[in-house]
């Protein structure tokens, strides 16, 4: 399997009310360093890309991308998911609620 096909794979199975990183996706799809970069291209490429569950995939430390298109919908998403956000963008109990792919691999 292709690393671009992984990714998309792993990130179809980020649990709910569970997140995990851009790295953590690539590293788990076999990418080097850099690889986390590619993961948003990637997926956004996919055919199906409205069944990705971008909210579950953030940052390295827990930032979640907010932006003004989208901070109250990703908001409202971790709420429903248990997954609490603080106010300057960051999961809460970040360690707690973060999932690794290399679990599923």
């Amino acid at each position: 399997m292709k690393f671009g096909e992984r990714v998309v794979e792993l990130a179809l199975m980020i649990p709910a009310g569970r997140v995990t990183t851009y790295g953590h996706l690539a590293r788990a799809a076999g990418g080097g360093g850099q690889a986390a970069r590619s993961v948003t291209s990637i997926l956004s490429k996919y055919p199906n890309h409205r069944a990705i569950p971008w909210h579950r995939i953030v940052y390295a430390g827990g930032k979640v991308w907010l932006t003004d298109e989208y901070e109250t919908r990703r908001r409202e998403l971790f709420e429903l998911e248990g997954v609490m956000v603080n106010q300057k963008g960051y999961i809460q109990d970040f360690e707690e609620v973060l999932w690794d792919p290399t679990e599923a691999v």
